[in-house]
């Protein structure tokens, strides 16, 4: 019979708390820790002092080729396969840590959440594991973008390079910038 290490349950649990404190859903922590589902919730209202969101994860790749959301993935994401080449940095770490990253690069919405919650940057990760998504490499700046897998990308342009016509042209934009007219 083999015994539970203290050190593993402890990694475990502190991977749990790192992944809750950055807003990690449930069904995440579930899938990366072997901590029990009545742990998780237990954690999870510790920290939050409620109980986790229900409901399914969100499950498109769709999401994650749009404008906005489509910068901040590739920016994510890019930075998650620059920490993988280290070796010695687990996947849960180099997910974290390009997370952090990420946080520290781009500001919040005005809801003070940033574009790309944890939980998608999971799934994304996921997607791209699962071979549903790939790099294409702008053709004008070069910079490698998240598409759908097997996209013809040979003339790919990114939404950097060539933002859709309505970018930054709805109505939240727009308040936006009428209070920092205000403000100046």
């Amino acid at each position: 019979m083999s015994e539970k290490s203290v050190i593993d349950e402890a990694k475990q649990i502190s991977l749990a708390i790192e992944l809750i404190t950055l807003g990690a859903r449930l069904q995440v922590l579930q899938t990366e820790t072997q901590i029990s589902r009545r742990r998780l919730i237990n954690l999870y209202k510790e920290i939050h002092g409620e109980s986790p969101p229900k409901g399914m994860l969100p499950f498109s790749t769709d999401w994650y080729v749009t404008w906005l959301p489509n910068i901040h993935s590739s920016l994510f994401y890019n930075t998650y396969l620059y920490l993988r080449r280290n070796p010695a940095r687990s996947r849960m770490q180099a997910v974290v840590n390009a997370y952090r990253l990420y946080l520290e690069q781009v500001p919040l919405q005005d809801d003070g959440k940033p574009v790309l919650t944890l939980t998608r940057a999971w799934m994304l990760i996921r997607f791209f594991e699962s071979e549903m998504m790939q790099l294409s490499k702008c053709t004008r700046c070069a910079g490698k973008f998240v598409s759908h897998a097997y996209t013809l990308d040979q003339d790919f342009v990114c939404g950097i390079c060539q933002p859709p016509s309505r970018a930054g042209k709805t109505r939240k934009a727009a308040r936006a910038r009428a209070r920092t007219e205000r403000s100046s």
